[in-house]
């Protein structure tokens, strides 16, 4: 049911990449799910007249796909993220496919935590988002 790696099995260099392409429907279910309601995102009117021209995929929806890149592809389950930190290097528009690139960049045996980064980069080869995020590993049960 879920993908449950221990933490000793996770190693720095340790990478995943996953291809996505942003839809609408991404970005209406995020909205709802959030109440983001931000007219970026919604109003292709208001969007126009923006520096970007047109709507935005929402930049944490976007982030959140790193995190499911994460759990789905290379750490699993057993992580809690207890700190994150995007940066929102480009824009994002619905229909754009993105790269996401996931790694392990430092581990740390005593405290049983994970440092790991992430780039995603769009189509045309622009790096649209950075991540570095800290996840905590609980210690094994005594038996």
């Amino acid at each position: 049911m879920y993908d449950v790696i221990p933490f000793s099995d996770l190693n720095v260099g340790d990478r995943a990449v996953v291809t996505k392409t942003v839809t609408e429907a991404d970005g209406a279910l995020y909205i709802a799910a959030t109440g983001d309601f931000g007219p970026v995102h919604i109003d292709e009117a208001y969007a126009a007249g923006t520096r970007f021209g047109r709507r935005l995929a929402p930049g944490i929806m976007v982030a959140g796909l790193c995190t499911s890149v994460l759990t789905a592809e290379l750490a699993g389950v057993l992580g809690v993220s207890i700190e994150d930190r995007f940066w929102f290097t480009g824009p994002v528009f619905y229909g754009d496919t993105i790269a996401i690139h996931v790694w392990i960049a430092e581990r740390d045996e005593e405290t049983r935590t994970l440092i790991w980064e992430a780039s995603a980069v769009n189509e045309e080869g622009r790096e649209v988002l950075k991540a570095r995020a800290t996840l905590k590993y609980p210690r094994p049960r005594v038996q």
